[in-house]
């Protein structure tokens, strides 16, 4: 092998080497790899079990099928079956099912035998779109029960038939009227001593072993207990056996009307670890999210409802997951959770727990201190607070006492500008004086010319400052107003006070005011014109037209601004069209009231007496204040020259 052969090898081997380091894997991509990885294992795992339960149902079915025959060979023959399928458990999968009522004065709950489970829940004070009960589930819809191996057995309790505790087909719970505003505030409930009603289903295998669900309601709440109770359990599971599952996986109803920024932005598990926060599946997609630590609760969320399990003591881990469902006119998503319950050596143990199935009502969710509110997307941080502090205490004092939203509405855009009126009335004054001394200005302008940009700038803000007048001082109500008009556009899509609420020819402010639907779609618009949006749109521009005369008076703007400003409220009227009308509401009624605002001020306010003040202080000599005369110091004597030594 020649020289140049075994360069040419070399060089190869090189650029092979260079080719493979800087074509490998990141870091990130190798982990995102992972999780795929990681989820088609999941996804394979939970078809292999499907196909285990459709399997185990059909046998069963079969099995059940099967106990008409009247040959006493026959039914022994079934029984054979059915113990080798179920063992201890086996007597429960034969039975009828029937259901229990369990009712309160907010909602319906109908417990059937069969598992011994929720099988549905109606909230009274509710409404579907299109106008029929409002129930957050039903039926096979909702499935949930505890999984475990019993005599190396799967055994799925929502297969097996259970005994009610009762003979009763209704439970009502009753209670002192609760006024206006406080459905489902527990703490009005203590005056009446109202009572609460409780039921239990009980899966029985013989020789002392046993699993129990006790349900129990009380007056005015959202709130169900329900306590896991086993017995025994340990002797058909298996001395090691430390824990059991808890599956729990319900298809969402379509509660709202179908809305490019509706219920199926929102609708998604959110979940709490043990002492930490709560974080949350992206409303967005479809995912299923490993929870590796201790777990406090799971909610199954849409955009003005939950259903969360809450437990007292936390689950070990768990799995959750959200498969979006966006082209169903009928449900949402389906959510899935799968926890793990801790087991003891005690024998017989309980595990206290409760389902809240409600509305996502900030004040009804904060009152159970285990952070369910922050469900509710009120804004990052700041946002947030303002929603909090200022926004949701007010509503909910104004809602007490007055049942038209729109007035409601009304009254909290005044609140609001009362509250920022200090400083618009400020605002207002600065923009006056920098109007006053645009003759001044111009001068000063004219004196330097186009070439000398810089040194005009300079003149003009020691004007400024001569006459005591801060140029930003018209930036100062928007500064204070900001995070209010933000905190407003998270608050009116989620505030469930809203919803099938009207006012004039809206007919649900929680959505949108369509008044004319379009034989066509316009992209990022829609294919309904809202009106609320138009008259916000058309004020916008007005107000706009306005600032840029009040502002401009005395100041140079960059070449297109004017345009650019202009523009905004155009591109609102394609963001809002399609959001909640009691936004666009407000938006357009503030907007009213800064003119209303500006009106009284021109009336309260003498120019004349404020263009003398500003020529008395333009009179008076600057005094600089110590940190600018030290400034100064430093500087001359930095240019200073040094003597020679």
């Amino acid at each position: 092998m020649d020289k140049n052969t075994i360069t040419g090898l070399a060089l190869i081997f090189l650029i092979l080497i260079t080719f493979s380091y800087f074509n490998k894997p990141s870091e990130s991509q190798i982990e995102a790899e992972k999780r795929q990885r990681d989820s088609i294992v999941q996804v394979a795992a939970e078809n292999t079990r499907q196909e285990e339960i459709k399997a185990k149902e059909a046998a069963q079915l079969s099995l059940q099928a099967k106990t008409a025959v009247t040959d006493s060979v026959g039914k022994a023959q079934v029984n054979n079956e059915l113990k080798n399928l179920y063992g201890v458990f086996s007597e429960s999968v034969k039975g009828t099912e029937h259901f229990i009522t369990l009712e309160n004065n907010l909602m319906k709950i109908r417990l059937s035998n069969k598992g011994g489970k929720i099988y549905s829940v109606e909230l009274k004070g509710y409404k579907r779109f299109n106008e029929k009960p409002l129930v957050l589930f039903e039926g096979d819809k909702n499935r949930f029960g505890l999984n475990f191996f019993s005599q190396n057995k799967s055994i799925q309790t929502d297969q097996f038939f259970f005994v009610p505790s009762i003979s009763d087909t209704i439970l009502t719970v009753s209670g002192n009227p609760v006024a206006k505003g406080k459905e489902g505030r527990e703490k009005f409930n203590t005056k009446g001593q109202e009572a609460s009603k409780s039921v239990t289903m009980r899966l029985d295998a013989g020789n002392g072993v046993s699993v129990e669900y006790t349900y129990t309601l009380n007056y005015n709440s959202f709130m169900v207990g329900f306590d896991i109770h086993t017995t025994g359990l340990k002797n058909v599971m298996g001395a090691n056996s430390n824990y059991i599952n808890f599956a729990w996986s319900m298809e969402l109803p379509r509660q709202e009307k179908v809305s490019k920024f509706g219920e199926d932005n929102y609708a998604t598990t959110y979940f709490k670890y043990f002492k930490d926060e709560v974080d949350k599946i992206a409303p967005t997609k479809s995912e299923t999210k490993a929870l590796t630590t201790k777990v406090e609760w799971v909610s199954f969320k849409t955009l003005f409802f939950s259903s969360a399990l809450i437990a007292n003591k936390p689950f070990l881990n768990g799995q959750v997951s959200t498969k979006k469902r966006d082209k169903d006119p009928s449900y949402v998503s389906d959510m899935t959770a799968d926890l793990t319950i801790p087991l003891d050596n005690s024998g017989s143990e309980t595990f206290p727990a409760r389902f809240y199935f409600g509305p996502n009502q900030y004040n009804t969710l904060k009152q159970y201190n285990v952070s369910l509110e922050e469900e509710l997307s009120l804004g990052w941080t700041v946002i947030g607070w303002v929603n909090k502090v200022i926004i949701i205490p007010a509503f909910d004092f104004l809602r007490r006492y007055i049942t038209n939203f729109g007035l409601i509405i009304l009254l909290l855009t005044i609140y609001v500008k009362l509250i920022v009126a200090p400083f618009t009335y400020k605002s207002y004054i600065s923009q006056a004086k920098m109007r006053l001394l645009k003759p001044e200005i111009e001068e000063i302008q004219k004196k330097f010319g186009e070439d000398k940009k810089m040194e005009s700038q300079q003149a003009v803000m020691a004007l400024y400052k001569k006459a005591g007048v801060n140029p930003m001082g018209g930036c100062l109500p928007m500064l204070f107003q900001m995070p209010i008009l933000v905190a407003m556009f998270y608050f009116f899509p989620i505030s469930i006070e809203l919803r099938q609420q009207s006012f004039l020819w809206a007919h649900d402010l929680s959505s949108f005011d369509s008044i004319m639907t379009l034989p066509f779609e316009i992209p990022w618009y829609g294919s309904h014109v809202s009106l609320f949006c138009l008259l916000m749109t058309v004020t916008n521009i007005l107000y706009v037209k306005y600032n840029n005369e009040m502002s401009s008076a005395g100041t140079q703007q960059m070449p297109g601004m004017k345009t650019m400003m202009y523009l905004m409220p155009v591109m609102f009227l394609f963001i809002f069209n399609s959001y909640a009308s009691g936004l666009s509401l407000y938006y357009f009624l503030s907007l009213v009231f800064t003119f209303v605002q500006m009106f009284i001020f021109k009336k309260l306010i003498n120019e004349d007496e404020i263009h003398a003040q500003l020529k008395a202080k333009q009179k008076m000599p600057v005094t600089k204040s110590k940190f600018q005369t030290r400034l100064e110091e430093m500087s001359k004597q930095r240019n200073v020259p040094q003597k020679k030594k």
